[in-house]
């Protein structure tokens, strides 16, 4: 569905992506990660043809957005930056407006996505008076409008409440389900990529530091969670078996090592081994990990 293909681009001098690849399969949710500045709106600015690379391509259907902007964006739906609309119209009239700037706009279709978004009681009250929420929804809907293929969301989640970002997440699974759509969308809201996407890629500093499947991120080597004392010592111990100190109270262990023979070796040297438990490897815990590890890798 989506191929990027070494895309790199600068502003003023500044590296904003630095030969940056990746591509997204047909009925796929992908996400990308990334420190504010890591590239993921300008990733998908170019993606939609509102910013130009300095080099590199994007493909949407295997047609070149930079060479065929209008064929290759025709089944693509977007929320991009902050959604702006006409304040002092009601958010019907700004779909009616928005809509016939490009193929039309069809009421009876225009009310069944108000319908699916939740926005039906309030959408012919003006937009001035919309909640956050409400706005993101009003987005959603103008992107869902076109029926597309492939949903581009940038920071969907922003500013949300929980009980906004739950329906959120229960939607774009839905729209997975039932219409088979593709989706792309950056966040910096980790467990919701956790709990959505199939794939992910992180970006730091315009780099892409990783792709690959979420479930993936669990494998790995174990991390248990310990309290114990004194804990230099026991972090010594620790790294003769191969072990490394994660930091709050998390230590990695190394794959072969059976845990017993670590504990059984703290008891020996006196180490008082008040818990020690395993934990689950959260998207967090690697993205917290291969930031440590890239930045390591920049400074050396």
């Amino acid at each position: 569905m989506l191929e990027i293909d070494r895309l790199g681009k600068s502003f003023a001098g500044k590296v904003a992506l630095d030969d940056v690849s990746f591509q997204v399969q047909r009925g796929e949710i992908y996400g990308m990660l990334g420190h504010n500045g890591a590239g993921k709106s300008t990733t998908l600015g170019i993606i939609l043809g509102m910013v130009m690379p300095d080099k590199g391509d994007v493909k949407l259907n295997g047609i070149s957005v930079l060479t065929h902007r209008a064929k290759a964006l025709s089944k693509v739906g977007a929320v991009f930056e902050s959604p702006a609309f006409y304040e002092y119209l009601s958010g019907w009239e700004n779909l009616r407006i928005l809509m016939s700037y490009s193929r039309g706009f069809d009421a009876k279709a225009a009310a069944q996505v108000i319908e699916q978004v939740g926005l039906t009681k309030r959408v012919h009250s003006k937009v001035c008076t919309y909640s956050h929420g409400m706005r993101q929804r009003l987005a959603l809907a103008q992107a869902l409008l076109p029926e597309p293929e492939f949903l581009l969301l940038d920071e969907p989640t922003d500013g949300l409440d929980p009980e906004g970002i739950k329906w959120f997440r229960e939607f774009i699974l839905n729209l997975r389900k039932e219409r088979g759509m593709t989706v792309l969308f950056n966040s910096h809201l980790l467990a919701e990529v956790e709990q959505m996407c199939d794939r992910v890629a992180i970006l730091r500093e315009g780099k892409r530091v990783f792709e690959g499947p979420v479930r993936g991120l669990h494998e790995g080597n174990p991390v248990f969670s310990a309290e114990l004392s004194p804990w230099p010592k026991a972090m010594e111990i620790l790294q003769q078996h191969g072990g490394h100190d994660l930091g709050g109270s998390r230590l990695s262990l190394d794959p072969l090592l059976d845990p017993a023979v670590l504990v059984n070796a703290w008891v020996n040297a006196q180490i008082e081994v008040r818990a020690f438990a395993p934990v689950k490897r959260s998207l967090e815990d690697f993205y917290m990990e291969l930031l440590d590890a890239s930045a390591q890798v920049a400074e050396s």
